[in-house]
Order: structure tokens, then C-alpha cells, then sequence
């Protein structure tokens, strides 16, 4: 493999690890832009999997006394339901769509988050709006490991404090990612060529994971949101704008 490929491979394990761990989310959303430029989709995604399990995993026990397990339930359950229908979604995508798809995220999750304040709240219990973006997170979860997506944004709009969100959010990440890598690997997707590239980007993912969470201690409420909000600006544009220039150059 030539030194740009392991480039990529080390900037998007850093990237996805250090937003998992700041968020308990994301791992897909920065990781795949780098990875999608030197992998094929399903390659890049079933890496990206075992990556955002292991990083979803790390923090879990930063969130296990806040954990809901009814409100759990309620995302999970339909969600499970939703990984086929997204792993049947990958097999058919190309790697331009899926980089548009991840640029697009990247940044409605970035102006999302910076007009949450503007947006409603909803303080009554809503089972059936959160079955339904339990499935969608499920289907996304199979297609490009973006399981959290929108159920980070759902979520966003009730208020509970942070550690409440994160709570809900990193196991049931960590759970739909783990069913999909299962899929994946009874599909064949997990060929020795794609462990080693796990293998290869696995412990810098860790240490980046560590990272994050050490942030994520650090900073105070409107810290993070800021934070993210740069993160998901920034990391969108740059990737929308690369897809745009490489589609227009002869």
C-alpha cells in the first residue's frame, strides 16, 4: 500500500476515535471521509464498525448510572429491525454517493445543532416518534455506520442534560454498530485484508477515544456544543467542497 493510504487510514481512525469519545457519537461521520478516498464503501464501513464498537464501549462506563432502560428499549428494539434494510442499502452505493452523503450529515448536523436553541422542545414522553427514529438510526446504522445520527438529533430536542443524552446514545450505538459488523462478517465482508486494516487503525482509535473522553470532562455545556458544532462545520464543508471540485475536474 502506498504512504497516502496509511495517512488516511491513521487521519480517520484519529478523527473518528476523538469525536467518539468527546460525543459518544460520530465515529462514521469523520472516519468514512478519509477512508471512503482509499477503500471501497462496504470495506470502509465494516472497519468503521468495529472502530465505533470498541469506541462505543470505551464510554459506556462514563454513562452507566444515567442509563434508561425503558427509554433504551424503545429506540433499540425497532432499530435492530432497521440494520438489514441499511446493510442492503451498502451493497448498491458507490463511494462518491456515500461521500455526499456523509458531507450532507456533516453539515445539517452542524447548522442543527447551532440553531437548537430556536427550535422546539418536547417535554411529554413520545414512544411512537422515537420507535420511528429508533428504525431510521437502525437503517443508517447498516448503510454507513451512522446509526447515531438521527437519534443524536431527536434527542436533542428534549431537555435533558448531557449525561442523559449520552446515556441513550453510546449503547445504542454500540449495539447497532455490533449487529451490523455481524452481518457484515456473515456476508464475508471481514476478508484478511480488512482486518489488518482494523488491526492497523484500531489502537489509534483507542488512544483518540481517550482523548475525546478527557475532553468531553473538560468542557462545560455550551463548550461542547460549540466545539461540535466547529467540528461538523468544518469536516462537512471540506468534504463537500473536495466531491464538488473532483466531480467538475476533467
Amino acid at each position: 500500500m502506498p504512504a497516502e493510504f496509511y495517512f488516511y487510514l491513521v487521519a480517520g481512525a484519529i478523527a473518528g476515535g476523538l469525536v467518539t469519545g468527546l460525543a459518544g457519537f460520530g465515529t462514521a461521520l469523520f472516519a468514512l471521509g478519509f477512508w471512503l478516498q482509499v477503500m471501497p464503501p462496504v470495506q470502509a464501513v465494516a472497519v468503521v464498525l468495529l472502530i465505533a464498537v470498541v469506541g462505543c464501549i470505551q464510554g459506556l462506563w462514563v454513562v452507566k448510572k444515567s442509563v434508561n432502560r425503558p427509554r433504551l428499549v424503545r429506540f433499540c428494539g425497532p432499530a435492530i429491525l432497521g440494520v438489514p434494510v441499511g446493510l442492503a442499502v451498502l451493497q448498491a452505493l458507490d463511494a462518491s454517493i456515500l461521500k455526499l452523503v456523509i458531507a450532507g450529515f456533516l453539515l445539517l448536523y452542524g447548522g442543527y445543532f447551532l440553531l437548537r436553541k430556536e427550535l422546539p422542545r418536547f417535554e411529554r414522553r413520545t414512544p411512537i416518534t422515537d420507535a420511528t427514529i429508533g428504525f431510521l438510526g437502525g437503517v443508517l446504522g447498516g448503510a454507513a455506520g451512522l446509526a447515531g445520527v438521527l437519534p443524536t438529533m431527536w434527542v436533542a430536542l428534549h431537555p435533558w442534560p448531557k449525561e442523559e443524552q449520552r446515556a441513550l446514545l453510546q449503547p445504542f450505538n454500540a449495539l447497532i454498530m455490533s449487529i451490523a459488523a455481524v452481518l457484515l462478517a456473515l456476508n464475508g465482508a471481514y476478508t484478511r485484508e480488512t482486518l489488518y486494516f482494523a488491526m492497523l487503525a484500531m489502537p489509534v482509535a483507542i488512544l483518540s477515544t481517550q482523548a475525546g473522553i478527557f475532553l468531553y470532562r473538560k468542557l462545560g455545556d455550551d463548550q461542547f456544543r460549540m466545539l461540535l458544532i466547529g467540528l461538523l462545520l468544518v469536516s462537512g464543508g471540506a468534504l463537500l467542497a473536495q466531491e464538488l471540485l473532483a466531480a467538475v475536474r476533467p
